[in-house]
């Protein structure tokens, strides 16, 4: 059992390799995953939020009343730093409809899960990390359709109603249902907490191994400029959260954790929607999957360069 703890805790820590071993493997051997439906991602996401669910409590919560100007801010910067960028981005580097859609829905989604591990190991504020997750979270059925109508609408055709559905079925109600069963059976959910980080990173990195296969052949004739582009965005997600405490004049732990769920975004969700509403731009896909890998290779080197740093 100790063995396996072990096994888990490697898992997790070392989940950026993961990914990227999982998604250079797909783009080697895309035959082996060319069966696979894209819409089983769907199934795939809604287990990790569940997960997410079993390890959240109510007190988790606490910090929404008890610091609401820094989760308030935290959850402004998220909304507008990263779909901004995003925008920007897409047009500066003239990305095709597919791509920039894409791109807007990687910027337009909540913070994602491995953000609170990151600022843990970049001795961040975790209360303030956990609190922007689950906010954010929150508000994705409201404010990410509406962000991607807004940046990407003009052009492509946006459901906002369906968008908005579909993520109270594939993330929020499988937190709600993890927080349920927490509180009915914690016996069971303290035995398997030590698992899910390890469980939570193998689900993503077949997400993005899925995905990656799926588009192979395109990924590989043309994906240099769209690794760019997600690589400058997430970057610059982390710059400017950063900078942002720095000029609110916050604490250098506060900074951290705003830096961190800024950068890292829920990718997994963005490649989720884009098979869902917009099956007719396959490449929308590509920017959420190549964000899966890269940031989390990125936030292992911020958690490291954050916590050298005095």
């Amino acid at each position: 059992m100790i063995q396996i703890k072990k096994i888990c805790h490697y898992i997790s820590e070392y989940m950026g390799v993961l990914v990227l071993v999982t998604a250079l493997l797909a783009l080697t051997f895309p035959d082996a995953l060319q069966h696979v439906r894209p819409t089983v991602i769907n199934y795939m996401l809604g287990i990790v939020m569940f997960g997410m669910g079993l390890t959240l409590n109510l007190q988790d919560f606490r910090i929404v009343f008890s610091r609401p100007k820094d989760v308030i801010t935290g959850c402004l910067a998220q909304f507008t730093i990263m779909p901004l960028l995003a925008w920007g981005l897409a047009r500066l580097f003239s990305l095709d409809e597919a791509l920039a859609l894409g791109v807007v829905l990687v910027g337009c989604c909540p913070g994602g899960t491995a953000s609170n591990v990151i600022t843990y190991l970049a001795k961040g504020d975790l209360a303030l990390s956990v609190g922007m997750t689950g906010v954010s979270t929150l508000l994705a059925p409201l404010l990410t359709p509406l962000l991607t109508w807004v940046l990407a609408g003009k052009n492509i055709h946006v459901d906002v109603t369906s968008m908005f559905l579909s993520i109270l079925w594939v993330v929020i109600l499988p937190i709600i249902i993890g927080l349920v069963v927490k509180t009915l059976l914690p016996r069971f959910t303290e035995k398997v907490t030590d698992y899910l980080p390890a469980f939570s990173s193998v689900v993503i990195a077949l997400i993005v191994a899925i995905v990656i296969s799926a588009n192979a052949e395109k990924l590989l004739a043309g994906g240099l400029l769209i690794i760019v582009v997600v690589a400058l965005h997430n970057l610059c997600g982390l710059a400017f959260g950063y900078l942002l405490g720095r000029l609110l004049g916050l604490s250098e732990a506060k900074k951290r954790a705003i830096s961190i769920e800024v950068g890292m975004q829920n990718s997994g969700l963005a490649s989720s929607l884009a098979t869902i509403h917009f099956a007719a731009y396959p490449l929308a896909t590509i920017p959420g999957a190549i964000f899966s890998v890269w940031h989390n290779i990125s936030g292992a080197a911020v958690a490291y360069l954050y916590k050298k740093k005095r």
